[in-house]
């Protein structure tokens, strides 16, 4: 089975956020779509570790903002590869709170929608949460999608994300390394011992060889 198939779906990359008694966290997906019209759900997939996941299934609520082109790859760092246990993954970046207190990040977003959960459904390793659109509003900018993400931003895929692919077998095995704090991937056999990461600025110490 050729698992690059899938990269042919059209789809976007979403910041999901949820908070309850006092907690709070959010997680870059790329699982969101759009479920009934009347009345207006939302769906989104969301990995059974996450803390995101953890929340919205606790407090009944969560925000989706959809990324924007332009958006800054520190935000899909922090918010994609980085885990809300370890990290207050909004202290020190500007931020609304909906009226339940959820925050939710403005810049490099295109639009955003408050959800209250009506339903959820246990996918394996994953839990799909539909929500009743009960707020949407438009911001400004360019929606990116799954595609623009990989091939112009040079993105990578958290492994507890609904899209990650891992390695095949028979199939050839890609070279490089990839970041742990942004997600970039280096292509080629040796990484340079002054090595950068153009996205988030860190060095060698925090880049790790794919799978091969």
């Amino acid at each position: 089975m050729d698992l690059k198939a899938f990269n042919q779906l059209s789809c976007g990359l979403y910041l999901i956020s949820s908070a309850y008694e006092g907690k709070e966290s959010g997680c870059i997906v790329n699982t969101v779509q759009q479920v009934t019209a009347e009345p207006a759900q939302l769906a989104v997939t969301i990995n059974k570790n996450s803390y995101t996941g953890e929340l919205i299934a606790q407090s009944g609520m969560f925000e989706a903002t959809v990324l924007s082109k332009d958006v800054a790859l520190e935000q899909i760092g922090r918010f994609g590869f980085q885990s809300g246990r370890d990290t207050e993954k909004f202290k020190g970046i500007s931020c609304l709170r909906d009226e339940e207190g959820i925050p939710y990040v403005k810049e490099g977003m295109t639009a955003r929608f408050f959800c209250r959960v009506t339903g959820q459904m246990d996918v394996g390793t994953h839990r799909i949460f539909v929500g009743k659109v009960e707020q949407a509003q438009c911001m400004e900018g360019e929606s990116m999608t799954y595609a623009y993400y990989h091939q112009v931003k040079k993105g990578g895929t958290p492994k507890e994300a609904p899209s990650y692919q891992g390695e095949e077998k028979g199939q050839p095995a890609q070279k490089g390394w990839r970041c742990k704090i942004c997600g970039y991937v280096f292509e080629g056999e040796a990484l340079p011992p002054d090595f950068v990461c153009p996205i988030c600025k860190k060095g060698p110490e925090y880049m790790e060889p794919l799978a091969g």
